[in-house]
């Protein structure tokens, strides 16, 4: 599965590490996070739950604008 989950708040390369490292916790889940473009690309063999995504994103204190 693939997910592209765009993110406001990201200022720098710590929040692009911050957020991918709290993304790749999720069980399976490897993400591609980009500062220019304000995204993170998740893959995983199995499924994502969105919920669970937006929840750790803002719980490291940005904002989920959209979920695709």
């Amino acid at each position: 599965m693939k997910m592209t989950v765009k993110i406001q708040g990201m200022m720098c390369e710590h929040c692009v590490h911050a957020v991918k490292t709290a993304l790749e916790e999720l069980d399976g889940v490897s993400a591609e996070v980009t500062l220019k473009d304000g995204t993170a690309v998740l893959t995983s063999e199995g499924e994502i739950n969105a919920a669970r995504v937006r929840a750790v994103i803002e719980g490291e204190g940005y904002t989920v604008l959209d979920i695709a």
